[in-house]
């Protein structure tokens, strides 16, 4: 697929719209009973919405406040924190390959130091804006791992920490991504949808998103079907990235999603989370879900292999493909 302009909109005679309520997890309900629902989220939708997650609400009040403040500034001012190589401020341009859509955001590492050194050309209180973010980065990987120790316990691993300790380990790949997707006021006459970010799967293991309460997202179930996510401030949506699903033999699958924009009187901000291995972390299919009447789909990939192929590609394409122990044998 090949991303449109976002100066055009969107005619795709073969898209439908299904509006259906994606699974809801309350992490407050008993502990069985919450593994046992992110499971079945995951193999049915690669994709679920946390409430009572414990991410306090001033954390991400000064997030989202850093967020804001940044966006606000001058255009100039903003250049000076990029051009996103991939890290730093980018703006309509997403990745190397000719994608893009009407947005712009901020890519961060969440390696303390790298944030501390790029804080200076963000913020004018590097110092306050490096505590901020650092603060937000741990409470969500904790709820990301969290959440990744749970679906251990649902697939019965005894390894509780199998896929956890591949985000808490001291040299994770993990991002921080800011996307602020301005008001398109302008284009109020055509009444049309335009890409904000186009169709893609995340490569990493299991990301978490919180926007504030402007529409936009939506998650394809089935090719050609696209579901509508309602924004709740209050809540995290997480999904099913490409490595969780080679980790899992393919029994979850990372969701395809995108971010439209329309003619809403106030900009989408989102901040998402990628949790993400190290560079040297093998990933395979992990031998409690590899039996004889389900072999192993996935051929072992390093993440730095992955990454190198998914910046070499388009964001639609389907990275996962080319690790398959089917197409290798082709």
């Amino acid at each position: 697929m090949v991303v449109p302009s976002p100066n055009h909109p969107i005619h795709n005679q073969k898209e439908r719209i299904k509006s259906i309520g994606v699974p809801v997890i309350d992490l407050s309900n008993k502990r069985s009973i919450v593994s046992d629902s992110i499971v079945k989220a995951c193999e049915e939708y690669g994709f679920f919405k946390v409430i009572n997650h414990g991410v306090s609400k001033d954390i991400i009040s000064k997030m989202e406040n850093e967020g804001h403040d940044f966006f606000a500034k001058p255009s100039l001012e903003k250049l000076k924190a990029g051009p996103a190589t991939p890290l730093g401020y980018g703006i309509k341009n997403i990745g190397f390959n000719g994608d893009f859509g009407e947005v712009e955001y901020l890519l961060l590492h969440t390696n303390p130091l790298s944030i501390s050194q790029r804080s200076k050309s963000i913020s004018n209180d590097p110092i306050k804006f490096s505590n901020v973010v650092n603060d937000y980065i741990e409470a969500v990987r904790d709820l990301t791992c969290e959440i990744l120790e749970l679906i251990a316990e649902g697939l019965w691993v005894p390894d509780k920490s199998i896929f956890s300790k591949l985000i808490r380990d001291v040299d994770s790949d993990s991002i921080i991504r800011i996307n602020h997707y301005p008001s398109s006021l302008q284009h109020m006459s055509d009444n049309n949808n335009r890409i904000g970010f186009g169709a893609h799967t995340d490569p990493q293991i299991l990301n978490l998103l919180r926007s504030n309460d402007v529409d936009g997202f939506q998650i394809s179930v089935e090719d050609g079907v696209w579901v509508p996510v309602p924004s709740d401030p209050a809540a995290f949506y997480v999904n099913v990235g490409d490595a969780l699903q080679a980790l899992t033999n393919g029994r979850f699958s990372s969701v395809k999603h995108r971010v439209l924009t329309n003619s809403n009187k106030s900009a989408r901000m989102s901040m998402i989370y990628f949790g993400t291995p190290p560079l040297h972390a093998c990933i395979s299919p992990i031998p409690e879900l590899v039996t004889p009447q389900k072999p192993s789909q996935y051929r072992p990939f390093t993440w730095d292999e992955y990454k190198k192929a998914t910046y070499a590609l388009r964001l639609s394409d389907h990275r996962l493909n080319l690790f398959s122990v089917q197409q290798q044998s082709e």
